[in-house]
């Protein structure tokens, strides 16, 4: 597993920043004083959770004027997705187009 990786699944581990993660899915473009309205916590708590999901680079910001703004960037999660997931999910995937197949009366490995 790469240091990448394990910045991710830390920042991913914490319930406050899954949710920040999850008010920027639905809004993306926040500033810090939009996300900390929601949060049961002081600005510099806000602050610092943000930090941790930009260095895990889950967060991405950009300057507008004065005003910093704060966008989700999906790719990591997908990375861990694509790793960690999709390869125990492919299993059972194959399991059920087997069993469709034999409830149907097909030959399984025919079909494949």
């Amino acid at each position: 597993m790469s240091e990448d990786d394990d910045l991710v699944f830390k920042a991913l581990a914490d319930p406050t920043r899954r949710a920040l993660l999850d008010r920027l899915f639905v809004r993306d473009g926040q500033t810090l004083t939009e996300l900390e309205s929601e949060a049961a916590m002081t600005r510099f708590g806000v602050m610092k959770h943000l930090r941790l999901l930009e260095e895990a680079g889950l967060v991405v910001t950009r300057r507008q004027g004065r005003e910093k703004l704060h966008f989700l960037n999906p790719v990591p999660i997908r990375l861990i997705h694509d790793r960690w997931i999709d390869k125990y999910t492919e299993h059972h995937a194959a399991a059920l187009l087997d069993l469709k197949a034999e409830l149907e009366g097909d030959n399984p490995k025919e079909n494949r």
